[in-house]
């Protein structure tokens, strides 16, 4: 199959190599000193389970406008920060609407789904999660990437709505990832997952990047792991905006999973570290939009979030 990212970090990067492994055709949207890395010298991906060591094809914004079509995609995955889904989309919005691949995104918050319905349609749009993944640029074409590293996908927003993907169509892609080592699972409610998984994101990537703590010191610690699970429960009290109905059930697990997981950096403590612009729009700040749209209160969420942003 042909598989285009939008997007060479640590995550598309890793499932990246991991199907050109299988066979695959990919290509690779970059920019800056990763992409002539990637064009001069390949890339390079470390995983406990996987060494990748290979020539890729990766491409600026106007070489794919220049010499692709969408159409010579079977797949297109979102590997972006959340900040950037909006530009990309009208950057590409004539090269996207040439065609009617559909579009996966592989990214955190629960607003890229909607954007991306918004400009394709929702017979397009895909969600999904890298989920028990941790991976980054550790130098221009050198990812490192640690976790299962799992996707789970499914049909904006599930598989009940209408004007949908067609459900039976992604076993294929499903197929092709679990055959390259990428478990994968068809979901049919990918709009309750990306709201569980905002479950962790709000937890411990906004706590995180405020105090340079690795997820298992944070939700080790006896006032941290307290502030955690509080902003763990101020998620599942706006997610009702949105139609998902989080339960205590939902908390206490995605709780649980980030608990027993290996300790990791969160992308937002990485941004950080490099000075790079934060997804606090996407993440925390889309629990405050929609608080304000309730008429309540997100009292951590809203306290880490605006130390944050007082650092930025």
């Amino acid at each position: 199959m042909r598989f285009l990212f939008i997007g060479a970090g640590g995550i598309g990067c890793y499932y990246g190599a991991r199907l050109q492994l299988q066979g695959h055709h990919v290509c690779y949207l970059a920019r800056g000193e990763h992409l002539q890395a990637l064009q001069q010298k390949g890339l390079r991906v470390s995983h406990q389970d996987l060494n990748f060591n290979a020539q890729v094809e990766a491409v600026d914004i106007e070489a794919l406008k220049k010499d692709y079509q969408c159409a010579d995609f079977d797949l297109i995955l979102l590997t972006l920060k959340a900040g950037a889904t909006s530009s990309i989309l009208s950057q590409l919005e004539s090269w996207l609407t040439s065609s009617e691949v559909p579009i996966l995104s592989l990214q955190n918050g629960v607003d890229n789904e909607p954007m991306i319905e918004q400009a394709l349609g929702r017979y397009r749009t895909l969600g999904g999660l890298a989920v028990r993944i941790g991976g980054h640029i550790i130098a221009p074409g050198k990812i490192e990437a640690t976790g299962p590293a799992q996707v789970v996908f499914g049909s904006w927003p599930n598989h009940s709505s209408t004007q949908i993907f067609s459900p039976a169509s992604l076993t294929l892609f499903a197929d092709a990832f679990n055959d390259a080592g990428i478990p994968a699972r068809i979901s049919n409610d990918i709009r309750h997952e990306l709201w569980r998984k905002l479950l962790i994101n709000n937890g411990v990537n906004p706590l995180s990047a405020l105090t340079r703590l690795d997820t298992r010191s944070l939700t080790s610690h006896p006032t941290y792991g307290k502030t955690v699970y509080r902003m763990m429960q101020e998620v599942a009290s706006v997610s009702q905006v949105d139609d998902v109905d989080l339960s205590q059930q939902d908390i206490d697990e995605m709780f649980e999973l980030i608990s027993s997981f290996d300790a990791i950096k969160t992308s937002m403590l990485v941004d950080k570290e490099k000075n790079r612009p934060l997804e606090l729009d996407g993440i925390s700040g889309a629990v405050i939009k929609r608080a304000q749209q309730l008429g309540i209160d997100v009292p951590n969420t809203e306290l880490v979030h605006a130390l944050l942003q007082q650092q930025e």
